[in-house]
């Protein structure tokens, strides 16, 4: 280990930056974060630094570089292209034991400034002791993305109550489990849904009872099966899952993302194969929850259309069980993305409409008149069934029965299929598409042929793909 990390206290203690320009304001960003009190001597300040000097945010001590203004500072940058200059402060420092830095001249440094992520008071730096800074760049850049941003306030309420637990548990492993739990279970969920009280009474309540524990129900949008679709957010909550309750519809490399001891449930349900109730999925989901579990209910797409996850949280609430919900990115969305279909278009289409093939028996009837309508695009869910019907429908209340359609099989996935052609032979191309599939209505299908990148990225690339035209 070339250099001990460690963090220093800079809560109004003087620090000497020597320099002025773009890259010494750099420095003082996060000198300034620190709340250290920045002296410079430089000749002159760049316009940033001169409007900090301005309102007395920092001293601006000289116009020139002394040894003697290191007699009464902490530590010591030097940030000027002046390499005699820097050397001379750097001397100056290791003959008082200051710690100093010379900007981009590693063996001129007794410390070095890592790459941050900063979720305060949660701080995670990180270090190729001066080798390869764009590498501990990069890799900054990746925790960012899985460090959620509500870490900061989580540490900031536990440091609050450090002394309750302290003194509820006198063993430092009773108090270790404590946190375990608080920081991979409901407090932790409620800190990043925003319901700061909610978090506190939590905390109090695991206090008062350490082996009651409380579940929770998450309802994740596992997105259409790319899993480079999936969100940070939905991530996050797989990788904590005590049990996954998922769909047909979750991709096998979506799933590969959950955590590994996680239990995994099987709830799919697909036409003409044993199905799931959805009552047995709703009690599934509470009595898991109530042993304390925290369980993700993971579904294709996003569980808020067509998705049937309002039903399954109308049963948590009334069970009072408590629940989130991370969205996902639609088929919808994310198919004819991938197909090269815009759903909107200012020369095709003014609107969208999001229909499902599969309706209840006895719900209200499909309001053919308004599908019909020229200049919009449906876009239909588990419609492949019922693909001769709507055809048939469409045609009979006025939509022209050469309107360019789509049926987009297995969107975003390495095998996707596109297979376009008109209204007239929607019913062909549904029987010839892989599943799940979504049809696609409308003149918009018509940019397929020109933005259709996803099969001219898979077919570059030697993965199965395939573009089929029905005309």
């Amino acid at each position: 280990m070339d250099y001990l990390p460690i963090f220093a206290d800079l809560k109004s203690k003087p620090v000497l930056v020597v320099g002025g320009g773009d890259i010494a304001a750099r420095k003082i960003e996060l000198l300034r974060r620190a709340g250290a009190r920045v002296q410079i001597a430089a000749r002159e300040l760049c316009e940033e630094l001169q409007a900090l000097a301005d309102l007395d945010q920092l001293e601006w001590l000289a116009t020139s570089f002394d040894e003697a203004q290191l007699d009464s500072v902490f530590l010591v940058i030097a940030a000027t292209d002046d390499s005699a200059l820097n050397a001379r402060v750097f001397d100056a420092a290791n003959q008082r034991h200051l710690l100093a830095n010379v900007v981009d001249d590693q063996p001129k440094c007794s410390f070095i400034f890592p790459s941050i992520v900063d979720r305060s008071p949660l701080v995670v730096a990180i270090s190729s002791s001066g080798t390869a800074p764009v590498l501990a760049r990069l890799l900054r850049e990746k925790l960012e993305t899985l460090l959620p941003a509500n870490l900061g306030q989580m540490a900031e309420i536990a440091g609050q109550w450090r002394d309750k637990v302290k003194q509820r548990f006198s063993k430092m492993s009773d108090r270790r489990r404590f946190w375990e739990r608080a920081f991979n279970g409901l407090f932790a969920s409620q800190v990043a849904a925003g319901n700061v009280q909610g978090a506190r009474q939590t905390l109090d309540s695991q206090l008062d009872n350490p082996e009651q524990a409380q579940g929770e129900i998450i309802l994740v949008g596992a997105g259409p099966g790319d899993s480079g679709l999936l969100t940070l957010r939905g991530l996050q909550v797989m990788q904590l899952a005590d049990v996954v309750l998922y769909d047909h519809l979750v991709s096998d490399e979506i799933l590969d993302l959950v955590r590994r001891d996680a239990d995994r449930i099987c709830v799919g349900k697909r036409a003409g194969a044993h199905s799931v109730p959805q009552e047995e999925t709703n009690r599934l989901l509470v009595t898991l929850a109530k042993k304390g579990k925290r369980v993700v209910r993971l579904k294709g797409g996003d569980p808020f259309i067509f998705g049937r996850g309002g039903e399954e949280l109308q049963a948590a609430r009334q069970a009072g069980i408590p629940f989130q919900v991370v969205p996902g990115i639609t088929a919808a969305a994310g198919a004819t993305a991938y197909a090269g279909i815009p759903l909107t278009h200012r020369d095709y289409a003014q609107s969208v409409l999001f229909i499902t093939g599969h309706c209840r028996p006895d719900g209200d009837g499909i309001d053919w008149p308004s599908l019909a309508r020229a200049r919009q695009t449906l876009a239909i869910y588990m419609g492949t069934v019922k693909a001769a019907e709507i055809s048939q429908q469409l045609i009979a209340y006025g939509r022209d029965a050469s309107t360019p359609v789509a049926v987009i099989g297995r969107g975003t996935r390495q095998d996707q299929q596109v297979l376009t052609g008109t209204l007239e032979h929607l019913e062909e191309l549904a029987q010839r598409a892989p599943t799940p599939a979504l049809l696609v209505i409308g003149e918009v299908v018509n940019l397929h042929a020109q933005l259709a990148w996803f099969q001219h990225s898979a077919q570059q690339a030697g993965r199965e793909s395939a573009v089929v035209n029905l005309a």
